[in-house]
């Protein structure tokens, strides 16, 4: 028993500094969408929401209202290619940049969805000074209707945004057409 005693000092020691890499690395700040995000007050009051900006690289959207954000949801899933702007019909990416929701599907194949305006003229013209098609049908959605229950992990869709059924849900209630979208990369 008394053997054990110098040992357990040793690993509590051992556990007490972290390594030297990390106790000289500075502490990080979090990024900056991420910090918009902590100042969402939980007894915001509102509506809807004018303003949806999302962060493809911290899988984070803000929902603003009236300048001030409101609500945020994490997590995001994109197309199955997430990193760079989409720029032909079935390149698998996430669109970047300035578009509006456009409309809404209620039957969608994915718990309801909320158009986004992707082609705007701009990918329309990349892709016809390479005789490709840009692509459409870009949706913030829910998760596959044929799924029970649950999430899809990792990235899955075709170019869209997916969030849960119940975040698309409130999206579904709190967004209206016409509300601008800015995605960055």
């Amino acid at each position: 028993m008394k053997r054990l005693a110098p040992l357990t000092l040793l690993a509590l020691a051992a556990c007490a500094n972290p390594p030297p890499e990390v106790a000289e690395r500075p502490s990080a700040q979090p990024p900056a969408l991420e910090r918009e995000a902590a100042r969402i007050l939980p007894e915001r009051r509102f509506s809807q929401v004018d303003y949806l900006l999302v962060d493809k690289s911290e899988r984070l959207m803000i929902a603003y209202a009236g300048g001030r954000p409101v609500r945020a949801y994490r997590g995001l899933q994109f197309g199955d290619a997430p990193q760079g702007h989409k720029r032909f019909e079935g390149d698998e990416r996430t669109p970047e940049g300035r578009y509006v929701i456009a409309g809404r599907n209620p039957n969608s194949a994915y718990h309801l969805s909320l158009k986004v305006s992707y082609p705007n003229a701009a990918d329309r013209a990349y892709a016809a000074r390479f005789g490709r098609s840009p692509g459409g049908d870009i949706f913030l959605h829910g998760q596959p209707n044929a799924l029970p229950f649950g999430r899809i992990p990792g990235d899955w869709t075709d170019g869209c945004i997916a969030v849960s059924n119940a975040e698309i849900e409130e999206l579904w209630r709190i967004v209206p057409d016409g509300t601008p979208i800015e995605i960055r990369p």
